[in-house]
């Protein structure tokens, strides 16, 4: 009797365990997902902004080489 309830704790607690990995990992998966929406509302926020600043940078960067090569 004492080795049947010693098997049902194992396969209980093997059970629990893998219940819990999955579980982990689909809570990455949603963080994951939320980083990733928080992200792309920063960008449509500050869209213009960004664009000026990729407009300034790829300019200077421009203008440098052009100076590098003459």
């Amino acid at each position: 009797m004492k080795e049947m309830c010693c098997y049902f704790y194992s396969r209980v607690m093997c059970g629990m365990k893998r219940l819990l990995r999955e579980e982990r990992g689909a809570v990455d998966i949603v963080a994951i997902v939320v980083m990733i929406g928080i992200a792309v509302a920063l960008a449509v926020v500050f869209r213009t902004q960004i664009s000026g600043l990729l407009n300034n940078l790829f300019g200077t960067i421009s203008s440098n080489a052009t100076q590098a090569v003459n």
